[in-house]
């Protein structure tokens, strides 16, 4: 339990977006049980939703790397959730399409998720509800100081681990 005054955690920005990150992802874990799916699962479904955009957009836009994005569909289309096509425009690309019953799950677990959220966001009042969301929209969304994913700078990298079979 963390034991620091309000003001203390108030001054931790890092882990105020990491906790209730962390927090959230529990709960929605939690709940999206219900209906078989992770939120990684139901994010990638939801965004294949349109069947437009490839596997590689998709990750992008989800913020998944390539292996986990490759592991997320693998499991959803041994479930019968999505499938992966040929792009018509790119032989390298795949586009992922949400199945029928891929997007039952959608809906139902989009149901799950806005009951989580307004769980979560409603130990606020209204306006501070909007006012909040607002601030968090120009600090991630377009344009704003933390929409960028780019590698940081200046970060230490770790040496490679050699192997005890290395000749």
């Amino acid at each position: 339990m963390d034991t620091r005054s309000d003001d203390e955690i108030r001054a931790d920005l890092s882990y105020l977006f990491d906790k209730s990150s962390q927090a959230l992802a529990a709960r929605m874990t939690a709940a999206l049980a219900e209906v078989g799916i992770t939120p990684r699962g139901y994010c990638v479904l939801s965004k294949a939703l349109p069947g437009e955009l490839t596997q590689g957009e998709i990750a992008e836009i989800a913020l998944l790397d390539k292996t986990t994005m490759v592991v997320t569909l693998d499991h959803l289309e041994s479930a019968g959730l999505a499938r992966r096509v040929p792009s018509p425009t790119d032989r390298r690309a795949r586009i992922v399409q949400t199945t029928e019953a891929g997007a039952e799950v959608v809906d139902r677990a989009r149901t799950i998720i806005d009951g989580v959220y307004a769980d979560v966001l409603g130990v606020l009042p209204e306006h501070e509800r909007s006012v909040f969301l607002d601030a968090l929209v120009r600090l991630v969304g377009r344009g704003g100081p933390l929409s960028d994913l780019g590698p940081a700078e200046n970060v230490p990298r770790r040496k490679p681990v050699r192997s005890s079979r290395a000749s």
